[in-house]
């Protein structure tokens, strides 16, 4: 859970000094400080989340390094293939 930095005190204060009660006003404080710690956790990333992403990329480049390897040879096998039709059509023996 990530910490929330507010002043609860000055907030129980005010509360206090609009005329809500002590229990409302801390019962406030703690509802309002669990939404914004419930907030903060879902929308930062945590180390845990930036490892997790890391092997993903990870993997996803390892991955698409096979296919290029894959699509190099294929490339130079049709590239041979079509020098050998363009030199048996030029030069035949």
């Amino acid at each position: 859970m990530a910490a929330v930095l507010f002043d609860t005190y000055k907030f129980v204060d005010k509360l206090e000094k609009a005329g809500v009660s002590s229990e409302q006003a801390k019962a406030e404080v703690e509802a309002l400080s669990s939404a914004l710690a419930e907030a903060l956790d879902s929308q930062l990333t945590t180390k845990a989340d930036l490892n997790k992403l890391e092997k993903e990329l990870k993997n996803d480049i390892n991955r698409l390094e096979k296919e290029l390897i894959v699509l190099k040879w294929m490339t130079g096998l049709v590239l041979g293939g079509i020098i050998t039709l363009v030199m048996k059509a030029f030069f035949p023996v």
